[in-house]
């Protein structure tokens, strides 16, 4: 190993070593601007006496280069919304060698020679990219055909046209309505799976809410991830009542502000990455075992988020109410997942969905946060395989493998 490689690790090892005692955490970056500066800047403050500032960056800029997550990449495609925003997405192909042949006996089974074809898309959510399925999306590479999109002003996708131009607020409705343009131009035939995770879980809802017979007619089964109904207005973030309700009375009038002064806020947040960056674990991730390039993999996904679109979102959490909608997904398989300890949706919210679809199969994953996905990457991308399999969109015999860990002392697969 040369010099320059062994002092990059042990900066690496060094902001891990401080920074084990922290709990992992978050992604909401709305809630990130005040709601909880006090402790993680306490936990900033405990991690300098141990760390040096240069060292900190020098293992940030190890990880960003070393880094192996987000980087799966497909066709590239592009849809348009009903304001003509636009939309980017990639399409990943199913590998017939990936596939195994079903025997003869196998095909008489099932009753036919090979599932139907179908195709699984996938909704990120708030301050996220497509990239933050990286595991299940390298687990199903080839096995099943597979939609990633970006939201509307996230990722690759264009600055909502309704935003910029005529200063239209952010609705989830009109997030369902971008994903259908998705589906209409990526998967305009055949079967389909619906996967969300939070924000991308709520656009599912106002799809069905506002497309029922595209939910009757195409989609075979859904899994709703760390997802809620309704009722986010009532979610605490851990915070104790008195300074919860106080933050909810400033949050959206501070996040406007800051939204009209990106270029400035923008500077400022990289010159408080240390601070940023400890309220973005506290929100995450639950366990104190994730890999620190995963940790880093999810600050460079919200970090990414320019601020006038953190302000621009948030405040349609509060109006988001789309229990009605479940009904849609009464007679067909569905997933509800969720961590644990969950503090921007929190798991009672998966638990209330879950309540209203019986026959759908909840799982609340012990020592996870919001990105259980990332946190905790073999339960999702175990339950989301028996979920296709239930739908018929793989065969049974199909190996649904390298996912990886996110454990401190192992590489993706």
């Amino acid at each position: 190993m040369s010099e320059s490689s062994a002092e990059a690790a042990a900066a690496v090892a060094s902001a891990t070593a401080a920074a084990g005692n922290w709990r992992r955490a978050t992604g909401i970056a709305g809630v990130a601007i005040g709601v909880v500066a006090a402790g993680a800047a306490a936990g900033v403050a405990i991690e300098r006496l141990t760390v040096g500032r240069g060292m900190r960056m020098k293992a940030r800029l190890v990880l960003d280069s070393a880094g192996p997550y987000g980087t799966l990449r497909g066709t590239p495609g592009k849809a348009y919304a009903d304001d003509g925003t636009e939309l980017y997405y990639e399409v990943d192909d199913i590998d017939p060698d990936a596939v195994p042949t079903l025997a003869p006996r196998r095909r008489r089974l099932f009753g036919r020679k090979a599932p139907a074809p179908v195709t699984v898309v996938f909704s990120h959510g708030y301050c996220l990219s497509q990239d933050s399925w990286h595991f299940q999306r390298a687990a199903l590479r080839g096995v099943v055909r597979t939609v990633h999109w970006d939201q509307r002003s996230h990722g690759r996708s264009g600055r909502g046209v309704a935003q910029t131009q005529d200063g239209v607020p952010v609705s989830i409705d009109q997030l369902g309505r971008d994903l259908k343009a998705v589906i209409d131009a990526a998967a305009p035939q055949g079967p389909i799976v619906l996967v969300g995770h939070s924000m991308g879980g709520m656009t599912i809802m106002a799809l069905a809410d506002q497309y029922p017979e595209l939910i009757r007619d195409r989609v075979v089964a859904t899994a709703l991830v760390g997802t809620s109904s309704g009722r986010l207005g009532e979610v605490n973030f851990g915070l104790p009542v008195a300074g919860v309700n106080a933050v909810r009375r400033v949050l959206p009038g501070v996040l406007k502000a800051l939204g009209q002064q990106a270029a400035l806020v923008e500077r400022g947040r990289r010159a408080t990455a240390d601070l940023f960056a400890g309220i973005i674990k506290r929100y995450s991730f639950a366990s104190r075992e994730v890999d620190p390039a995963v940790a880093r993999f999810a600050e460079r996904m919200i970090e990414g988020t320019p601020i006038d679109v953190v302000a621009e979102f948030y405040p349609a959490f509060t109006d988001h109410d789309k229990t009605g909608a479940l009904d849609c997904f009464t007679d067909m398989p569905v997933l509800v997942l969720a961590g644990v300890s969950d503090l921007v949706t929190p798991s009672e919210h998966s638990e209330a969905i879950a309540d209203l679809l019986p026959d759908a199969e909840l799982v609340l994953v012990p020592d996870a946060g919001h990105l259980v996905m990332l946190e905790h990457p073999e339960v999702v991308t175990d339950r989301l395989a028996d979920l296709l399999t239930r739908a018929g969109a793989v065969p049974a015999g199909a190996t649904v493998s390298g996912y990886g860990s996110t454990s401190s002392t192992a590489r993706p697969g």
